[in-house]
């Protein structure tokens, strides 16, 4: 199993799910907005058949090829049922679970890319600085959902650590590098669960 990965980008996701997995791979680490006629760039000819965007993650395992980042975490916690990160819940516990993950995805994480592209990722061109008050806006909006969808446990759902909370802790981990303004209690729910050996492993691999 291979994982082309970039930094504390979506990438650490499916990195550290395959940490908490237990499983072999092997990370290939792959610059962003850089010439493609460097090898590891992701505009590279070789890497482009694989990821059309140009983008990272992209996780291959044989013949297959996932290039978004909640597939491959996925498709990780359904290869080590045993890790916890698909967590054994009856039908109600799991659509709450389905919404979390769908929730941070489009609405907690969408204003910190929104930022992303306007501060660096778009060409400059394309840029409205206005866009920034915008995210910081729908940001704080999104906190305030999020404070009514989880509960006071140490994990979101269950009893144990889940894919759920690998996304909570990353993406706060995003918004804490974009300088959003991050309640304490998901500074510490970030700082608890980067903690984790998992966490660390990763962390080692790309530091």
């Amino acid at each position: 199993m291979k994982l082309y990965g970039f930094g504390h980008s979506r990438s650490f996701r499916a990195l550290w799910a395959l940490e908490e997995a237990g499983l072999e791979y092997e990370y290939v680490a792959t610059t962003l907005r850089t010439a493609a006629d460097e090898a590891d760039s992701a505009k590279n000819p070789s890497y482009l058949a694989l990821n059309i965007q140009g983008k990272v993650p992209t996780l291959v395992d044989g013949d297959l090829v996932l290039t978004e980042s909640l597939a491959i975490v996925n498709y990780i916690g359904r290869k080590a049922p045993d890790s916890g990160l698909l967590p054994k819940l009856d039908p109600a516990g799991y659509a709450h679970h389905d919404e979390l993950v769908f929730f941070i995805l489009a609405e907690l994480e969408q204003p910190l890319w929104s930022k992303g592209k306007h501060m660096f990722a778009l060409p400059e061109a394309q840029r409205i600085p206005q866009m920034l008050e915008t995210a910081k806006f729908e940001f704080n909006k999104a906190i305030n959902a999020l404070d009514h969808l989880l509960g006071d446990e140490e994990f979101a759902v269950g009893n144990n650590f889940s894919m759920v909370d690998l996304l909570l802790a990353h993406t706060f981990n995003w918004a804490i590098r974009f300088e959003f303004d991050v309640p304490q209690k998901y500074i510490a729910l970030r700082d608890r669960h980067y903690q984790r050996q998992a966490a660390q492993r990763a962390l080692a691999v790309i530091e």
